[in-house]
């Protein structure tokens, strides 16, 4: 007589299956919120002209109160240097910086934010205040203390 192998039981079964597609809600649910606000804050700083990388870089620029090598604002901003060169060509032809000589290194560059770029920087702040101040409004309900650390975990 052929055996037939047990089926599992159903609450067992749909327990783990309802674990797993929770899980995989709330993960896909997270990605979801962070696409939107990354969206939100496109389209505000678009209002005045810069991308999320333009006001990165123009934020670094203004903290740091002086003109920065090109391997310190990569340093800063977290990627390779090629890539800053290109966006400091962007902002350069957009008139919010100019590229000074370096007074330590005379084979160095260092990227000075222009009036025109401080302006921007600041019209960019507000507009990025502004989405923190809506998405602050929709998390209302939710323990700040308690989604900081649960988002934590995560890096």
């Amino acid at each position: 007589m052929k055996k037939v192998p047990s089926r599992p039981r159903a609450g067992v079964r749909s327990g783990v299956r309802s674990a797993t597609v929770n899980g995989g809600q709330t993960m896909f649910s997270l990605l979801h919120a962070a696409h939107a606000i990354e969206k939100r804050l496109e389209d505000a700083l678009e209002k005045v002209g810069l991308s999320n990388a333009k006001f990165g870089a123009l934020t670094h620029l203004v903290e740091s109160g002086e003109p920065l090598s090109l391997s310190e604002c990569a340093a800063r901003m977290t990627c390779v240097r090629s890539n800053i060169t290109q966006l400091i060509d962007r902002l350069e032809a957009d008139g919010l910086v100019r590229r000074v000589d370096d007074p330590a290194d005379r084979r160095g560059v260092r990227a000075m934010l222009t009036p025109l770029g401080i302006e921007r920087q600041v019209a960019g702040a507000k507009q990025v205040d502004q989405v923190q101040k809506e998405v602050a409004r929709t998390l209302a309900g939710v323990d700040p203390a308690t989604l900081t650390r649960a988002l934590a975990a995560f890096g």
